[in-house]
């Protein structure tokens, strides 16, 4: 039998056992068309030697596992990517929800910002302060107050993540004002 009437004979059938797998027809045929394309080099040389259909079909069938498995790697990589953008929008709209309609004012963003250094241990605000507002160096923050770099950069460290936690809420507004205060 040439490879001809091989195609002839088992093309639709083939095609019949993937749809059965696959769903799609079209994927079903891609599937065959490419177990057929990987088969034409080598037909002559198995013709004699090896069932060419049970190796058609084993073809196939293994094609359709690799199709298969694919489709449920994609899958997962889809769901992890919708699970994400549902906590993104879900915070989005926690921290909308919560935003007061004060807060569209200079003074309350200030007010806000202003209580959450007040959250701070005395000597963690002071360093916050000296860093962050006066703008010093760590070295000349430790240099002043007579403590070690260390010390001045943990304390720094600590304030950043109260701070952080204070202002979760208000987030999206603080942000919001410090870019348009920046760019003004």
């Amino acid at each position: 039998m040439t490879f001809k009437e091989f195609y002839i004979q088992w093309y639709a059938r083939t095609i019949s056992f993937a749809r059965e797998y696959v769903i799609s027809k079209d994927d079903a045929e891609d599937i065959v068309q490419d177990v057929f394309l990987q088969l034409l080099p080598r037909y002559d040389e198995h013709l004699h030697r090896i069932n060419m259909v049970a190796y058609l079909f084993r073809s196939v069938k293994n094609k359709c596992i690799d199709y298969l498995r694919s489709k449920v790697i994609e899958q997962k990589a889809v769901a992890g990517m919708q699970e994400e953008m549902q906590l993104s929008l879900k915070m989005k709209f926690d921290s909308l929800e919560v935003l007061d309609d004060g807060l569209f004012d200079e003074h309350s963003i200030e007010e806000i910002l202003e209580n959450a250094l007040n959250t701070l241990p005395d000597r963690c605000r002071e360093i916050f302060v000296k860093h962050k507002i006066d703008g010093m160096k760590q070295k000349e923050i430790a240099r002043e107050l007579g403590i070690s770099e260390k010390t001045v950069e943990n304390q720094i460290t600590i304030a950043y993540r109260k701070m952080r936690e204070v202002l979760k809420p208000y987030f999206p507004m603080v942000l919001f004002f410090t870019l348009s205060s920046l760019r003004a």
